[in-house]
């Protein structure tokens, strides 16, 4: 993937100083990261393994029993590239006792394979690439609803583990969210999105990846397709109905007023849809946006 950071070195060192400047700004005494093994986290622990002393980083492996069997292998690799502390908390007892996996069809000794293949089914009769839009939309189908409430009730406990590690340690949550998720609304509220700094919101996901290279993530992330971990088998760019490259092209041209013919008319009435209904779902994010990029 290609993102056009000419100097990714520079945006690196630049991001780095904004993240200092806050948590000095702020009292914060270091900062914890939620590691899920995709290129956003690695990036962001790379940053702040430039930023502060690797004694005040705490890496958090959030997986549970949905969670690709390798995602945990890949956060381990990053921690041990950047040279960061972590520790690996299983959420699957506590969404177990929220009753979120009765949603669902029981699935506690099914082989992630098979869970793959019931999820990518159930994805094609909700809505296929439409899902996601109905996600954010709202649907009046119970069972859409349900698949909802199951996948965003793990980022949320997730956040309250971050937090909770964060707030023992007087250290502030560092987000991973990237700009081509806040303009689409490609978070959850109160999940992933609620942070203390957000340091990626200012860069497409295809910047993303040039820093990524730059700071030498490992190969294994960089290869593999970008994924939320939530639902077997499903990717970010299956979600979004279109790869990254195609989707952050269209959102630059839609943010720069530019004539949009190029593009499929499909494609370009999809990504309009997306913008209003992310615009919608955004809250205030402290982050490099500030400075006007």
């Amino acid at each position: 993937m290609g993102g056009g950071i000419t100097e990714p070195e520079e945006e690196i060192q630049r991001i780095s100083k904004f993240l200092k400047v806050f948590l000095d700004e702020n009292g914060y005494r270091g900062a914890v990261l939620g590691v899920s093994g995709g290129v956003d986290s690695a990036v962001v622990a790379g940053i702040l393994s430039r930023t502060l002393p690797k004694d005040k980083i705490k890496a958090l492996i959030l997986p549970e029993r949905d969670s690709s069997p390798d995602s945990v292998s890949h956060a381990k690799a990053v921690c041990e590239k950047f040279d960061i502390s972590c520790k690996v908390k299983d959420i699957t007892p506590i969404l177990k006792k929220l009753g979120i996996y009765s949603l669902q069809p029981p699935a506690i000794l099914v082989p992630y394979s098979a869970k793959k293949k019931y999820a990518l089914k159930r994805w094609q009769e909700l809505g296929g690439n439409l899902a996601y839009e109905l996600d954010i939309a709202g649907s009046e189908n119970e069972e859409f609803r349900k698949g909802v409430a199951y996948y965003r009730a793990k980022h949320r406990v997730r956040m309250c583990s971050l937090y909770m590690e964060a707030e023992l340690l007087g250290y502030a949550v560092v987000g991973t969210t990237n700009r081509t998720e806040w303009l689409t609304g490609f978070y959850v509220k109160w999940g992933d999105d609620a942070t203390d700094v957000e340091p990626l919101l200012h860069l497409y996901k295809t910047e993303v990846f040039d820093l990524a290279k730059e700071l030498e993530v490992p190969e294994i992330i960089l290869k593999k397709p970008p994924s939320p971990d939530l639902i077997p088998g499903v990717t970010d760019e299956m979600a979004l109905g279109m790869s990254y490259e195609e989707l952050d092209e269209m959102l630059k041209a839609f943010e720069r007023k530019e004539n949009l013919s190029k593009f499929e008319s499909e494609k370009v009435e999809k990504v309009r849809k997306l913008l209003d209904l992310g615009n919608k779902r955004n809250i205030r994010m402290t982050s490099l946006l500030r400075d006007g990029r």
